[in-house]
């Protein structure tokens, strides 16, 4: 999945860079949740097996549950403001720029998994946020320029756009996080359940922002065979997000992005003549090491804590 979390960013870029007829970022928002709901749907049919148990889970948990719908509507909200982000910060950065940038995401997640799911993180894990920070700060002091690239841009509003997102993430993946482990409900249910709360506002949210030009130029304006792939790498990604956060963390979900960097910073430099600057390389350096460094396991001092108490009593003897 690092290959399509790559693939997504530069593609996404490609297409808000060089199309003559620049599409709708809010209604490839939209399309994306709409898609997200169709695989749910699908694969929660395969998941109950018959059309009876389909029709029941439909009815009990989406149709039957006002109150679960509204607790998702939270993520789904804050989730398209943060896609909506990512389209905007990519129409001013460089993809490679983006991606190291983006994993701000981690120390932001970090927080709002010790504050809202009462985890707790190790000396070393610690170190590595503030390592992720400052190779960050690196890469943003310098920005390296992509040569190919003739549309004007704003790299303070694509910063600004970036650390939207990265609260919006922070916040929306910690809060999907404790909402799917705290009961034993379907995840594609628990999809099924944000998606809808989704389309919802994305589609409030692409005619009150767009909504004169879309009646104007038509919902699908701009649309190419790359926009529709970066729809496509949209869905998969952010269905793959809901399986991480069920089943591991957040957290290692985010210190994932090491080879997604150096993926990203090598289509940058063949696609859009990216010039690498010293600051942008160590910046981007530091900000693997961290990664590494984060991912090592946790010593287990139990059994340490066991071997020393026998070795006393030994002693003792």
């Amino acid at each position: 999945m690092t290959l399509v979390a790559a693939a997504y960013t530069v593609a996404l870029r490609y297409t808000r860079t060089t199309a003559e007829e620049l599409y709708f970022s809010t209604t490839a928002v939209c399309i994306t949740e709409v898609i997200k709901l169709l695989i749910s749907v699908g694969l929660l049919a395969k998941e109950t097996g018959s059309l009876g148990r389909f029709k029941a889970s439909l009815s009990e948990n989406v149709l039957g549950s006002p109150k679960e719908l509204a607790k998702l509507s939270v993520p789904s909200l804050v989730y398209a403001v943060q896609n909506n982000m990512a389209f905007l910060a990519l129409s001013n950065l460089d993809a490679a720029v983006y991606q190291v940038t983006y994993q701000l995401k981690i120390p932001c997640t970090a927080l709002c998994t010790v504050l809202m799911l009462n985890r707790t993180l190790s000396k070393l894990q610690w170190i590595s946020v503030f390592m992720l920070c400052g190779g960050v700060t690196l890469v943003q002091w310098k920005p390296a320029q992509a040569t190919k690239v003739v549309v004007a841009q704003n790299p303070l509003l694509g910063f600004g756009a970036i650390a939207i997102a990265v609260l919006c993430s922070g916040f929306a993946g910690v809060y999907f996080e404790k909402v799917l482990k705290s009961s034993d409900t379907s995840l594609w249910v628990r999809n099924i359940q944000m998606y809808l709360s989704g389309i919802v506002v994305t589609l409030a949210g692409t005619y009150l922002s767009d909504g004169a030009e879309i009646q104007e130029k038509g919902f699908f304006y701009g649309y190419t065979y790359y926009v529709w792939f970066v729809i496509f790498l949209a869905s998969v990604g952010g269905l793959y997000t809901s399986v991480v956060v069920k089943y591991t963390d957040n957290i290692m979900k985010g210190f994932s992005a090491a080879a997604a960097i150096v993926l990203s910073t090598i289509a940058s430099v063949l696609l859009f003549g990216l010039q690498i600057t010293l600051s942008f390389a160590l910046g981007a350096l530091l900000v693997c090491v961290s990664i590494y460094l984060y991912g090592l396991p946790r010593q287990d001092t139990t059994s340490i804590q066991q071997e020393a108490t026998s070795k006393e009593r030994i002693i003792g003897v």
